[in-house]
């Protein structure tokens, strides 16, 4: 047990300390070439532990036509808008603001009619998830949800959501799950590439910036998918459910510690108010013990 602990621990503070690198690759790094370089770190990363595991890159032209689809909303569009929010926005809030992909997951089923259960705990869950989210960006402050900052980390949580409705169903597992990231983080490099023509600024390197993104793209991005996959095929998805729930807890405890990001009463009630909505929403009634019942999937987490 106080193995999975500190496994669960590791993975959290790995993946939740990314969005504290973001801010920090953003002093010399515009988000189109921070983007690219983590796509391209994590997809090397990636690429010599699928060889290591002796697994192959997808081959069928269906399959990389589906990761084109895949790798646009689940790396280069929320990895770009992550770091056009966090110009403007404190890490912390970013690392909040991931953890409503959930809530994103639902309102679109709701929408498209593909949710069938939504009971009254998952859709007062709903309801408070959006509530915390007003608290934390206060828009009767300044321009609180109508910031560009703001938009943007709410365009990554539902960029997320999307992507991880259609990889269920168009890119199911198939053997080679570290293969298939690296192919696409592969494909998701060569997608932010394209934006490269319309990018801001040429890339002003500090010794900051290179260690940050580096940090970011080896083990924010590439270690930290395959000590998910490990703790899912260990542990099951109960104990990956942790992480998620921890992530932002992590981002904002390491904002303020590293980057003295005000650790308001209000930041804290939202952050709060946005887990309890999500653990709502994932709230499953129990059934008997002759029933079938459905697993029940983790807190969506950037790849």
């Amino acid at each position: 047990m106080s193995g999975n602990v500190v496994r669960i621990a590791v993975l959290a503070l790995l993946w939740g300390s990314g969005f504290l690198w973001i801010k920090l690759a953003l002093t010399g790094l515009s988000p189109v070439h921070l983007t690219l370089i983590r796509c391209a770190l994590g997809a090397l990363t990636l690429l010599g532990l699928a060889f290591a595991a002796r697994q192959r890159l997808p081959r069928g032209r269906a399959t990389w036509g589906r990761l084109v689809v895949a790798a646009f909303f689940c790396n280069a569009l929320p990895f770009a808008l992550f770091g056009i929010g966090e110009r403007t926005v404190d890490s912390g809030v970013a690392g909040v603001m991931n953890a409503t992909t959930p809530l994103w997951s639902l309102l679109i089923g709701v929408t498209l009619g593909t949710e069938r259960r939504l009971t009254p705990v998952r859709l007062l869950g709903l309801v408070l998830g959006f509530a915390g989210i007003v608290v934390i960006f206060a828009p009767w402050q300044q321009t609180g949800l109508l910031s560009a900052g703001a938009l943007a980390l709410l365009g990554a949580g539902l960029s997320y959501a999307i992507a991880f409705a259609y990889m269920a169903r168009k890119l199911p597992p198939d053997g080679a799950p570290l293969a298939l990231s690296a192919a696409q983080l592969i494909t998701a490099t060569a997608l932010t590439a394209l934006a490269l023509p319309v990018a801001e600024a040429a890339p002003h390197l500090t010794l900051t910036a290179v260690v940050a993104v580096t940090v970011l793209g080896v083990f924010g991005t590439g270690i930290t998918f395959y000590l998910n996959y490990r703790l899912i095929a260990d542990e099951g998805p109960t104990a990956a459910a942790t992480v998620g729930y921890l992530l932002p807890v992590v981002s904002v405890g390491l904002g303020a510690l590293f980057l003295g990001e005000p650790l308001t009463p209000r930041v804290v009630g939202g952050m709060a108010v946005v887990l309890v909505a999500v653990g709502l929403t994932r709230w499953q009634p129990q059934v008997p013990a002759n029933c079938p019942a459905s697993s029940a999937g983790g807190l969506a987490t950037p790849k």
